[in-house]
């Protein structure tokens, strides 16, 4: 089995600290496991700038994009009892999704349509549905901003959110290209309305108590508030906004301080992005998917899942919009990313390894070939501010022998 190099793996500790120095990052924390075992830990800057609490191992952190791979398992933990096929419409659980209209291509305005299909539960797990975020270019995504279609954690439940989005058109045909999209978010209410029970029940129940991960909640425990980080952006607008934007002089500038935060008593239970939790929690859930399913999945669905689902790579699906990794060779799967080509992502990686981030620059990567599982926690929004994923990736692969 491939092993680590200890010196080479202690150079994570001081490009971490880089980050700290130059205001880039407030905090950080990386976790390596190789095998069950852990082989490399560290943590340096702050939770918190106002408060100069340390950012440490128990911080409570929003892993945002990262509660997709766990509502995708939570969806296929259904499939694999016989309650679904991944090839029935949305419709079948949403009624609201019956009748779809999608954009006609060079759409100027969200009326230019035409009818089309409905999109599969495949698609939607896939993000070739249609489907779109506010934060994409184009006619939708500016629609989505502009009747603020986020599923943030306040704004209600997520049925009434499902419905105000079945409202507008598709970007596209589904099935025809990729586009990251708040179809995670309408899967979480899939689950809800196949399971009976509400998302967080779901989550807690049947994933979060059997693995022990008891700081992962869509509301950061009353116990654990004191460890909640608070969220930074060098952005002068929102830390969201992915297109066009303006840096300031204050690279850390707060936009979600640890009180008064939406994510201290959560609404809505998004499926897409409301996760909070901590490092330890998270890879928790990575060796699950890493070891072949806990008993709470099959290993043969974990497998299905990590492969690529897509004609081809990323980039040959058309996108046009934001995605927290790489489009040229990588493929995906079920929840997360898959590596096809190592050399056209031109990041050091395994073919094969599963990976996904989230908003507040936070990522995880499985690699089966190596049986690592490494978790990065930060809380810096957006996540395509600065390249510090690739840098992580080529970090631990060159501390590999």
């Amino acid at each position: 089995m491939t092993g680590y190099d200890q010196p080479r793996l202690d150079r994570i500790a001081t490009w971490m600290q880089s980050y700290i120095d130059t205001r880039r990052f407030a905090g950080a924390s990386v976790l390596v496991a190789q095998g069950g075992q852990e082989v490399y830990y560290h943590d340096c800057g702050l939770r918190d700038l106002a408060r100069a609490t340390p950012f440490q191992r128990d911080t409570v952190a929003r892993i945002y994009s990262m509660t997709k791979p766990i509502t995708s398992v939570a969806l296929m933990m259904l499939a694999e009892r016989g309650l679904f096929h991944l090839d029935a419409p949305l419709s079948e659980f949403i009624p609201a999704f019956n009748d779809m209209e999608c954009l006609i291509t060079g759409a100027t305005t969200i009326d230019d349509v035409t009818r089309c299909a409905t999109p599969t539960l495949h698609q939607l797990l896939t993000h070739t549905s249609g489907l779109s975020y506010p934060f994409n270019p184009g006619v939708l995504g500016e629609k989505m901003a502009d009747e603020d279609i986020i599923f943030r954690s306040n704004q209600g439940t997520l049925a009434q959110m499902c419905d105000r989005v079945a409202d507008l058109p598709l970007a596209f045909h589904p099935g025809t290209r990729w586009e990251y999209s708040v179809s995670i978010d309408i899967l979480g209410h899939v689950i809800e309305v196949v399971s009976g029970k509400t998302l967080e029940q779901f989550f807690v129940e049947e994933i979060f108590d059997p693995l022990g991960m008891n700081e992962t909640r869509f509301s950061v425990p009353v116990t654990a508030r004191d460890r909640f980080s608070a969220l930074y952006t060098p952005l002068a607008g929102s830390g969201f906004s992915l297109g066009r934007v303006d840096n300031t002089n204050e690279t850390l500038r707060l936009i979600d301080d640890v009180e008064g935060s939406p994510f201290l008593d959560a609404k809505m239970y998004s499926g897409g992005g409301g996760l909070v939790g901590t490092i330890d929690d998270y890879l928790k859930f990575a060796e699950m998917m890493r070891t072949g399913g806990a008993g709470l999945i099959g290993p043969k669905t974990l497998s299905f899942m990590m492969r690529n689902h897509l004609n081809g790579d990323i980039a040959s699906m058309g996108p046009s919009s934001f995605a927290e990794q790489p489009m040229e060779g990588m493929g995906f799967g079920l929840g997360g990313a898959v590596v096809l080509d190592p050399g056209r992502s031109r990041t050091p990686s395994s073919i094969g390894d599963y990976s996904w981030g989230g908003m507040a620059s936070t990522f995880f990567w499985i690699d089966p070939q190596t049986e690592t599982s490494v978790i990065f926690f930060t809380q810096l929004s957006p996540s395509s501010a600065y390249p510090a994923r690739p840098q992580l990736k080529a970090l631990v692969h060159g501390a590999m022998t």
